[in-house]
């Protein structure tokens, strides 16, 4: 593939949806374009915001917390196996509201319970945290609001 179709390939995938700079560096390298070659698409891209990881990472952690249900930390695992810098990956997961956060994952508590037969507390309230931390939420906000959870 040439430079020119490796580019041309590249921003129309970045023009279609958002990625960061590590997914574009892997197709490149499926693609097989000259290493030379995609650091040179990698700055362009980067330079014409067509790349942007702030960006990124705001729209993966609004997606992966709406729509997967994730909490702070599988998002932040998630953010930093795609190399996106610490301090973007902070400021996206600011952006998250404390409440929205607090009642996603009541919800999944709740569902979870409903489907726990185990008639000991000890055990329910251990799966319980599990499956929250799981998910990607902070242990002291899932004991936290299982200790305000009343017992079935």
């Amino acid at each position: 593939m040439t430079y020119e179709q490796a580019l041309s390939r590249a921003a129309r995938l970045c023009s279609g949806s958002e990625h960061c700079t590590a997914q574009i560096e892997e197709k490149l390298r499926q693609w097989e374009v000259d290493e030379a070659d995609a650091a040179r698409i990698i700055d362009y891209l980067v330079k014409e915001k067509y790349i942007d990881n702030a960006r990124f990472s705001r729209a993966f952690v609004s997606d992966k917390f709406r729509y997967n249900h994730w909490g702070r930390l599988k998002i932040r695992q998630a953010l930093r196996f795609l190399h996106i810098p610490d301090p973007d990956i902070r400021e996206a997961l600011e952006a998250i509201d404390e409440d929205e956060y607090a009642e996603t994952l009541r919800k999944i508590i709740v569902q979870k319970a409903r489907s726990l037969r185990d008639e000991d507390p000890y055990v329910r309230r251990a799966k319980l945290v599990r499956h929250a931390a799981s998910r990607g939420f902070e242990t002291d906000i899932v004991l936290s609001l299982l200790s305000d959870f009343p017992e079935d």
